[in-house]
């Protein structure tokens, strides 16, 4: 039997695109990646497990992967209500807007963490209001999630919008026509058709926030075991020549942040399926 590799098409140059886009992704991409593995390869196994075991670097992994997951899903929340807003709404100042949540993509990641620490802080504008009522921002963990949802929301808002601008609001008129409420509408019309869509804003908000570095050591304080992020600890080991112990620690965040997209990727193919079965 004859396999097809590739399916016939009218436009040429197919091999010459397919081979610069190989070697493309193999200089910027896979070698780099491997590399952080080889490097990693030169502990034995017992010092692998020793440095990315240490419960220093473990507690730094537990904040990293909980602030990113939870902004993320801050932004999924807060982020489709903002988009919806600026599609489905016109209003003045909504160009303003739209164009405001571009800022986190050209403002250097410094600048925001330097910001928000002079806002936060126990004497800045809106901290000072904060502490007397027991809620410290800067340099404690919510300060960290507060500066990674800040970073990761235009993820989400820019990933939603052309979906909801193709989304036909006679859909939801005809809905409301045969007797659905708004919820129902909500839940049977507009949800099926973004569900996609949502986990991929979701996956690039959290892959994004995961390797956040910038920001969050200006708001953390990088206080051990309570406010150290996996990338400061891995710069600090860079700035003590120890390459093979940072790699490790990146090899293991590299690994699991694969893992935590691959199921994220998963659901979405499964819940994009389910619908196209449904419709049919």
């Amino acid at each position: 039997m004859k396999v097809v590799l590739k399916q016939r098409s009218i436009l040429p140059g197919f091999g010459l695109a397919m081979g610069f886009t190989l070697v493309y992704l193999g200089l910027i991409v896979i070698i780099p990646l491997a590399a952080l593995f080889l490097r990693s390869a030169q502990f034995s196994w017992a010092d692998f497990l020793a440095t990315v075991a240490d419960p220093r670097v473990v507690a730094a992994y537990r904040l990293s992967f909980l602030a990113a997951f939870v902004a993320a899903t801050i932004n999924l929340i807060f982020g489709g209500v903002v988009a919806w807003v600026l599609v489905r709404y016109r209003f003045p100042g909504r160009r303003l807007i739209d164009a405001l949540i571009d800022l986190p993509f050209a403002l250097p990641t410094a600048v925001a963490g330097i910001s928000l620490t002079a806002i936060y802080a126990g004497n800045g504008w809106i901290g000072q209001h904060l502490e007397p009522l027991g809620l410290k921002v800067a340099y404690a963990p919510l300060g960290i999630v507060i500066a990674l949802t800040f970073i990761s929301l235009p993820f989400v808002v820019r990933t939603l919008q052309p979906v909801l601008e193709d989304l036909d609001p006679q859909v939801e008129e005809a809905a409301a026509s045969l007797g659905a409420g708004r919820a129902q509408t909500i839940h049977r019309v507009i949800l099926p058709e973004l569900w996609p869509v949502l986990l991929t804003g979701f996956a690039m908000a959290f892959a994004r926030a995961l390797g956040e570095y910038g920001s969050i050591v200006f708001i953390s304080g990088n206080m051990p075991m309570r406010t150290e992020i996996v990338p400061l600890l891995i710069v600090m080991k860079l700035e003590q020549f120890d390459y093979a112990g940072a790699t490790a620690i990146g090899a293991v965040m590299l690994s699991a942040s694969f893992v935590l997209l691959l199921i994220i990727n998963g659901l979405q193919w499964w819940t994009g399926r389910r619908h196209r079965v449904a419709r049919s």
